[in-house]
């Protein structure tokens, strides 16, 4: 396996951009591999670390399909179902407490 190029915080060429970049191109890195990377020093600490793609080989980001829109919109509507009570919280009910804050804390909502 040959070894990346690596370049420094702002140094890259042009021509490559990291995953995010690709994306706001409306592209993907379309299963090449990384290209070259850029490294940001740190004090202390290792270096952070960022992938670079080439654009010229990067592709189109895929459409979204009417059934990826559909399956979309019925895990975020599960999201928000509070599983103790059963009903549309209207907002997406938090891991931490696993229910909607009605159930979670029934004392502070009878006191309101």
């Amino acid at each position: 396996m040959a070894a990346v190029p690596v370049y420094r915080w702002r140094l890259a060429p042009d021509g490559y951009a990291t995953r995010r970049q690709l994306r706001a191109l409306g592209l993907r890195p379309g299963g090449q591999d990384v290209a070259a990377q850029v490294e940001r020093p740190r004090r202390r600490r290792e270096p952070l670390v960022a992938y670079l793609y080439r654009v010229d080989r990067a592709k189109p980001v895929r459409p979204m399909t009417p059934a990826k829109w559909a399956a979309l919109a019925k895990a975020n509507a599960a999201r928000r179902i509070c599983p103790e009570c059963r009903r549309d919280a209207g907002y997406v009910i938090p891991p931490s407490l696993g229910m909607c804050a009605t159930c979670a804390f029934p004392d502070e909502q009878r006191a309101a």
